[in-house]
């Protein structure tokens, strides 16, 4: 209990000084937490995907089509349960950098498949019923202001042309980690207006999604639709929701790596602040050791007083950089939305950032400590300030 009050009143001796430390810590947490969050957030999209969905593709590229009469072959396969299939529209919204994700989907099979969307019963069969009607996310509905019913028209690019849908379900994540930004409407709609004017890109589609009942059979399923179409004009490659989204994110893993480089360079940084603080207040100090070790403290107690010192230090940092972390990054999604509809803090950062606290301080001690252990109570009493 002594070595405690002892440790928080040398701790704030010097307010100004434990202050700033204080501040510069936790705003170095602070951008750490959010570095960190970006990083789990590139990869959220994977984690949020279904271990009972399957992705078939061309086996080239996902730019190039399959065609749809694969549907009855891949839906007889064994261990199927259930089989959708779209095309990526890309389509655009008055101007360019109003950007989201929309989709052509077959889309009784599709709601099938997407669990984790819960849409109204009423508005789903409105939705189903209309060939023309879109299910769109809340999150999407929330950004333009969108309401039931109302027309919007996105301009193709795959598909040139205007394209006018009526907004007939919305849907919400079934968990925080569900995209709630997306546009999807009938596949049905799409091609048969391609078929008048692109008919080369009719009876086509981007992938189909294949719902599979024992998710420990993905490997052996997998091999076996592409078995069925092995030297056909249209190979496919089948994989797992989650390796066929990491595709996607392996794109950008030079990004990844550099911010994952920034985040250990905002460590060496909290560590240079604070060791940097710990070595002022350890030599003012040494008169004071000196003292401590003539009334019998030891090198271990000694070294106690000068760790716990800055564990209080980094730690009340860390807890200032944490709290900032929520607010900053629900602005930081606010002001990002297009391009991270999902920006959720992770307990596992919220850990690291507890855990980068507690490595600094004791590290940035340990020269400190060593240093005023080894001080000879003589030669520490003759120092003054």
């Amino acid at each position: 209990m002594i070595l405690f009050r002892m440790i928080l009143k040398n701790a704030f001796r010097r307010k100004f000084r434990t202050g700033l430390t204080i501040l510069a810590t936790g705003i170095a947490i602070l951008a750490f937490g959010l570095l960190r969050t970006v990083i789990t957030t590139w990869y959220g999209s994977a984690e949020a995907t279904s271990a009972n969905r399957l992705v078939t593709r061309n086996a080239v590229s996902i730019i190039f089509p399959l065609p749809l009469s694969y549907y009855e072959k891949i839906r007889h396969a064994e261990g199927v349960s259930e089989v959708s299939y779209g095309n990526w529209f890309g389509g655009i919204y008055i101007s360019e950098k109003n950007f989201f994700a929309s989709f052509a989907m077959d889309t009784e099979t599709y709601l099938k498949l997407m669990k984790e969307f819960l849409i109204p019963e009423g508005q789903k069969q409105d939705f189903l019923r209309d060939r023309r009607g879109a299910l769109v996310g809340r999150g999407l509905m929330d950004r333009f202001g969108w309401k039931l019913g109302d027309v919007v028209t996105l301009k193709g690019t795959i598909y040139p042309g205007e394209w006018p849908f009526v907004i007939r379900a919305v849907y919400r994540g079934r968990t925080p980690s569900v995209d709630e930004t997306q546009f999807v409407f009938h596949y049905e709609y799409l091609n048969e207006a391609i078929k008048g004017t692109m008919p080369s890109l009719a009876n086509q589609v981007g992938y189909f999604s294949v719902g599979i009942r024992n998710p420990g059979e993905a490997a052996d399923i997998a091999s076996e639709i592409d078995a069925m179409f092995t030297n056909s004009p249209a190979e496919t490659l089948t994989e797992t929701e989650k390796a066929f989204v990491m595709g996607f994110i392996s794109m950008s893993e030079a990004i990844i790596r550099v911010i994952q480089a920034v985040s250990l360079v905002i460590i060496v940084i909290i560590l240079a602040v604070v060791a940097n603080t710990m070595a002022m207040t350890t030599r003012e100090r040494t008169g004071e050791y000196a003292v401590l070790k003539t009334l019998g403290y030891s090198g271990p107690r000694i070294t106690i007083l000068i760790v716990g010192e800055a564990l209080v230090v980094t730690c009340l940092g860390a807890l200032l950089g944490i709290l900032l972390t929520y607010p900053a990054a629900f602005g930081f999604k606010t002001a990002l939305k297009q391009f991270f509809p999902v920006f959720i803090v992770d307990p596992l950062t919220v850990a690291l950032d507890a855990g980068v606290a507690l490595l600094v301080g004791v590290a940035a001690s340990i020269l400190p400590a060593r240093q005023a252990v080894k001080t000879r109570i003589a030669e520490g009493l003759r120092r003054i300030g």
